[in-house]
């Protein structure tokens, strides 16, 4: 989690010119309004965090910032809050004309419409973004958990995939530097500037992570694939002795079973190692496919096309506007107008995706802008410690345990949590969709590899144990009191299977007796006795 912090052969570290935690250019003044508009999303880990990994082709350019090193919120305020310089101009020594000061004014009105036109069409392209890649994440990562639980896998927590996935394209694009490099942003440097690489590259580092589309794959895809709140519940089922073990034919697999009376652990002992082995295995595997993303970034960085800005700008972001309201009015609509018939719960049965997931895709893009507009508010209040990330995280994992303790509870009527099909259907749809895109281990490995490391391992330690505490009191609570009823969904499902079974039973005996009655006179007339 650590990183050297090489010096540059002119003998000192280049972050002094340019923090790349930042986000903003090296040329960019605090006052000025190129630092104004690049600053606006720089507590997005995303956006403020450094590349994870160390390149050495690029020397001397410094690397390996760390995550603290970026402004916080009071960095900017004390910068916003500096004197008028002595080249400024102030309004005792203001000999202008009256003519001068009012189309001065109109000027300043003009500009300042202009910048507020401009931060409304920039934060409707990203949430528009965020949108769309929240539906795509979500859809990944519900179809990479049924692709992955299966009979003899060799790891039962089907979130491990997804997270490691999109830790894999949360390396890449941090690390990339081609498939966002504009010709057009570094021809407006100026000549100076322009011979001198370790500038430029910091330019276009800074001017990526303000690009909409950027901050859509990062936040809004990235996140959305992985969830931190799922992969706490398998910690806490792991614990609990009742993590899912799929047995049984593939086709007969559901998500809703409860786990047999054979695949229990002998004693808690066990539990504890399985504890400590889907802790590991969840972020160790995160953290090497953030790393193996970003080597994957230097290693096809000569190949890696650019991205031409002029197609993004005027034909790719307006598309995006339009396809995010149309597709959430689709599925809302969707989920409302078609039919519900539970009778199967299995990984590919039709009333599964046309129910639980469906919903789940309504409430995906409700978690993953309320993540994004949350890091936004909190992330820069402590360089140390991502308050954001760990909001989302922690309250994302609360909201799941509600969820999963109303859907497993036996108590509950028919009109609440899992007592019907629907509210079955809800909650796995808010655990799936809300809070899958609410919470994110992306971001979360991300910022534990740029984070120094005492930094990292309070902070790593603090979110997994208050989140897991969190599952501790609400679902343990009702597992070691009443116990965990199984969700209606698989109740049905079995419940169909027996009235099949019985129903099947008796129409084959109809079939036997109306045979043994009229069979023998249908068919004497044929036999041939003449021997």
């Amino acid at each position: 989690m650590s990183h050297s912090t090489d010096v540059s052969k002119h003998g000192r570290a280049p972050s002094q010119g340019w923090d790349s935690g930042s986000g903003v250019s090296p040329t960019a003044t605090p006052g000025s309004q190129e630092a104004q508009s690049q600053t606006s999303e720089t507590n997005l880990a995303e956006v403020a965090a450094p590349p994870p990994v160390y390149d050495s082709t690029e020397k001397p350019v410094q690397r390996h910032e760390y995550f603290e090193n970026r402004p916080t919120d009071r960095d900017r305020d004390s910068q916003s809050q500096l004197p008028v310089g002595k080249n400024e101009p102030s309004q005792a020594d203001d000999t202008e004309p009256r003519a001068s000061g009012a189309s001065l004014a109109r000027k300043t009105e003009k500009s300042a419409g202009a910048r507020l036109i401009s931060k409304i069409t920039r934060i409707t392209y990203i949430v528009s973004y965020l949108i769309l890649f929240s539906f795509l994440g979500t859809l990944l990562r519900m179809t990479i958990e049924c692709l992955t639980f299966y009979p003899g896998s060799p790891v039962n927590t089907s979130v491990l995939w997804a997270n490691v996935g999109g830790s894999l394209v949360m390396g890449f694009l941090s690390e990339d530097q081609e498939l966002f490099r504009f010709e057009e942003i570094e021809a407006k440097l100026p000549d100076s500037e322009r011979e001198d690489g370790t500038r430029v590259a910091a330019h276009l580092r800074a001017h990526k992570k303000t690009i909409p589309l950027y901050i859509g794959l990062t936040t809004g895809f990235c996140g959305s694939l992985t969830s931190f709140s799922t992969f706490t519940r398998d910690v806490f089922l792991a614990l609990a002795n009742d993590l899912p073990v799929p047995i049984g034919q593939y086709s007969n697999i559901s998500l809703f079973a409860s786990i047999p009376d054979g695949a229990h652990a002998p004693n808690g002992g066990f539990s504890f190692m399985a504890l400590v082995a889907v802790l590991f295995t969840e972020i160790g595997l995160s953290l090497g496919g953030l790393f193996l993303g970003a080597h994957l970034a230097i290693g096809v960085s000569p190949w890696t096309p650019s991205l031409p800005q002029h197609w993004l700008r005027k034909f790719l972001d307006p598309v995006a506007v339009v396809l995010a309201c149309l597709s959430w009015v689709a599925l809302i609509c969707l989920v409302v107008l078609l039919p519900n018939y539970p009778l199967q719960s299995t990984l590919w049965s039709s009333e599964l995706w046309r129910g639980s997931v469906l919903f789940s895709l309504v409430f995906a893009p409700v978690g993953c802008l309320a993540r994004f507009f949350i890091s936004l508010k909190l992330n820069g209040r402590i360089a140390s410690f991502p308050l954001g990330t760990f909001t989302v995280n922690v309250g994302g994992t609360m909201i799941l345990g509600m969820a999963y303790s109303l859907q497993h509870a036996s108590l509950l009527g028919s009109s609440l949590g899992g007592g019907s099909v629907i509210g079955c259907q809800v909650l796995q749809g808010i655990m799936d969709g809300f809070c899958g895109c609410l919470t994110t281990v992306s971001t979360w490995v991300l910022e534990l590899s740029d984070l120094r490391r005492r930094h990292a391992y309070l902070y790593g330690g603090v979110t997994a144990v208050v989140a897991l505490c969190a599952l501790v009191v609400e679902i343990g609570s009702l597992k070691w009191t009443r116990g965990l009823a199984t969700p209606e969904v698989q109740a049905l499902k079995e419940a169909d299977f027996k009235t099949a079974f019985i129903v099947g039973r008796r129409a084959q005996l109809r079939i036997w007796q109306d045979h043994f009655r009229t069979g023998f006179d249908d068919q004497t007339p044929n036999l041939d006795m003449s021997g």
